[in-house]
């Protein structure tokens, strides 16, 4: 069982991946706004992130989004990407998946929030194949557990690959995606 006290002391306590200041953490009335924005809430553990460890700038690589705030944010990443989406001839992004990392290319990690644990999925659409779906993956079984990999260095995002990369945790194809994506609960 993960510890999410220390889990979140671990992550505040890494140097930040942003230059410069670390943008101060959010209040849980930022928290409350940003959830009525969206119409749900968010999972305990991103809340508790973006009031305890800062408004982004932490995590892997290149780094959890604001969560709110003037430039790119989560909540403006969610809306767009919902719109896109929603305007496209195959819809693509599920209701209640919030981008909180933007890994480039396209590419998101993503937290449904629709499970308490905070499922984090891949969004790939670079091997979209016949079906929106394809281009979503499980990450991991919850925000913890993706924290915990990021924090050991066994991420498949990893900057430092070995020759021998059996103990990384590969995404698997996101089983809900096709009926998420299509609105089914």
């Amino acid at each position: 069982m993960i510890d999410v006290n220390e889990l979140v002391a671990r992550v505040a306590a890494l140097p930040r991946a942003v230059p410069g200041p670390p943008p101060p953490a959010v209040s849980p009335e930022d928290v409350a706004a940003a959830e009525g924005a969206l119409g749900f809430r968010l999972p305990p553990l991103l809340a508790r992130l973006y009031q305890d460890v800062g408004n982004g700038g932490f995590g892997p690589a290149y780094h959890f989004l604001p969560l709110t705030g003037e430039g790119r944010t989560v909540l403006g990443e969610y809306a767009a990407e919902r719109a896109a989406s929603a305007r496209a001839a195959v819809p693509y992004w599920p209701e209640g998946v919030l981008p909180v990392l933007d890994w480039g290319c396209g590419m998101y990690a993503a937290v449904d929030c629709r499970d308490e644990s905070g499922t984090v999925l891949l969004f790939e659409p670079n091997v979209l194949g016949d079906a929106a779906a394809d281009a979503w993956f499980l990450d991991a079984p919850g925000l913890a557990t993706w924290l915990e990999t990021w924090l050991a260095g066994t991420g498949w995002y990893r900057e430092d690959e070995q020759e021998d990369d059996r103990a990384v945790r590969q995404p698997v194809p996101w089983e809900e995606a096709a009926a998420r994506i299509a609105g089914a609960s």
